[in-house]
């Protein structure tokens, strides 16, 4: 029995303007073929995003999302750098290594508040609180997380944004 392949995740999403940070596990499945984060067409990280903006990013090619979440002072990225994981699900994640946290955040001199996505990158909130920036929890944007409606994700991403000033 071979073991599961180490899976490599995507760089960092950030830069001067970076506000607020989000931080998910690791890339699912589809985000690593597709090179994209929240891939996944029933993830609803870009549709809750839209509705926080007033645009449609889901709709819009993955370059353009990129850069309006970046002038917006958005950031986006995962605790974990490589890790072995058949399928997508958080529970299945082994000989996990995290990213290097501490320097992108030494990058981002404007940064305000760190967002987990999801339960599993929040099991690294001892390590992002002392980083400096308010950290907080947010309900995971994952298909996996059926117990939350849409409406209620959008509440508490929307708190979050307006306290990173990044809604008006």
């Amino acid at each position: 029995m071979t073991a599961d392949p180490l899976l490599q995740g995507l760089a960092p999403v950030a830069g001067p303007a970076t506000r607020l940070l989000v931080l998910g596990s690791f890339p699912s499945v589809a985000s690593l073929a597709a090179k994209a984060y929240y891939a996944h067409p029933r993830n609803q990280f870009w549709p809750l995003l839209g509705a926080l903006w007033g645009q449609p990013l889901a709709d819009w090619p993955y370059a353009q999302r990129l850069a309006f979440v970046r002038e917006r002072g958005l950031g986006i990225w995962d605790v974990y750098a490589r890790c072995r994981r058949p399928g997508s699900l958080d529970s299945d994640i082994s000989d996990a290594a995290l990213n290097d946290l501490p320097a992108l955040v030494a990058r981002l001199p404007r940064l305000a508040l760190i967002a987990h996505n999801g339960g599993e990158s929040a099991r690294t909130m001892r390590i992002t609180r002392a980083l400096g920036p308010a950290v907080l929890r947010l309900p995971s944007t994952s298909p996996a997380n059926a117990s939350w409606s849409f409406e209620r994700k959008r509440a508490a991403w929307e708190a979050a944004f307006r306290q990173a000033g990044l809604l008006g």
